[in-house]
């Protein structure tokens, strides 16, 4: 398979026939109307952990995040199964097969963000999509990163991506310049041998880099994400914010495109049910207790840290690893 061959693939994957349809739809994504590395986003104070999703039908759900992902299935029930790389845990679904799928117009998942290690690991992962005949909905180069995107078989949003590195990253005032522009896709299978898949499994490093929500009110997310939670905005454009730790472009992104005005989730529907944010710091957690609870939200206490639940019923998990 030339690169050639394997770009018009993917441009017939995410079904589109230029590059600039295709940074188009990743715009959608990303909601743009105009169209560091891992290590990085793990060496911040606060991080994401792990991502846990309530699904309707468990076999297929994990069947794709194993074959299309990568990941290790490490559990596996009739009632949940548990995958990550190197031991890992990065994601957790939950059956409930009675479970109506969540409208995107309510508050919850967009989508959850895999950090590939390094940009060849990107490179053979699209090989991978590519040569499977995996359905992309976009791609796109947002400055301080690479990313492609894909929906699980429930809807569930998907980004796979790798970062540049934060030397590269463009700051102005405490905020960093990102964009939706075309991703040079022939420059990136350039990185490997484009007519040997050779992506097996989810490399070791891979990790959950960033999450990003749908909410009701973007002002009412950034007080709690901010304000109570702690993270600390690093863009806000175009009914979207974005946060983050120790300077990461972002560990969480939130928008309003489909979801303003949401009210409470339902936990009777598919979707996300909860994602954590994890710290190395015992003190650090205590100065998170202490803010959620002289704020007044709902907390749960956890043997290894707390639970919060944000205005719109999505809970959040904040542990000490």
């Amino acid at each position: 398979m030339t690169i050639d061959l394997t770009r018009r693939t993917l441009l017939q994957l995410a079904g589109v026939t230029s590059l600039a349809m295709a940074a188009a739809a990743a715009a959608r994504a990303e909601g743009n109307p105009q169209g560091g590395g891992p290590t990085y986003a793990s060496r911040t104070p606060m991080r994401i952990g792990m991502v846990t999703l309530r699904v309707r039908n468990l076999d297929t759900v994990a069947d794709y995040y194993r074959d299309v992902i990568g990941l290790t299935v490490m559990e596996r029930s009739a009632t949940a199964a548990k995958l990550g790389t190197a031991g890992i845990t990065l994601l957790v679904l939950e059956a409930r097969p009675d479970a109506a799928i969540e409208p995107s117009t309510a508050a919850g998942l967009y989508h959850t963000a895999f950090l590939m290690p390094t940009r060849k690991d990107l490179a053979r992962w699209l090989v991978h999509a590519a040569s499977h005949r995996v359905k992309l909905s976009g791609f796109a180069d947002h400055l301080v990163s690479e990313s492609v995107y894909l929906d699980d078989p429930e809807g569930n949003g998907i980004e796979v991506y790798a970062d540049r590195d934060p030397s590269q990253w463009q700051w102005s005032e405490g905020s960093v310049k990102m964009a939706t522009d075309e991703l040079n896709i022939p420059d990136l299978l350039s990185l490997t041998n484009t007519r040997v898949p050779d992506y097996a499994k989810a490399p070791d490093g891979l990790r959950v880099g960033h999450m990003h929500l749908r909410v009701g009110d973007l002002a009412q997310a950034e007080s709690f994400y901010h304000g109570t939670v702690g993270l600390d905005p690093t863009r806000k454009r175009n009914g979207a914010a974005f946060l983050s730790s120790g300077r990461y472009h972002h560990h969480l992104g939130m928008n309003v495109w489909q979801s303003q005005g949401a009210g409470q989730r339902a936990d009777s529907t598919t979707g996300l049910a909860w994602f954590s944010l994890v710290m190395t710091k015992q003190e650090l957690l205590a100065a998170q207790e202490e803010r959620l609870r002289k704020s007044g939200v709902k907390v749960t206490a956890l043997s290894d840290g707390l639970e919060a639940v944000d205005p719109w019923g999505t809970r959040v998990r904040l542990l000490k690893i």
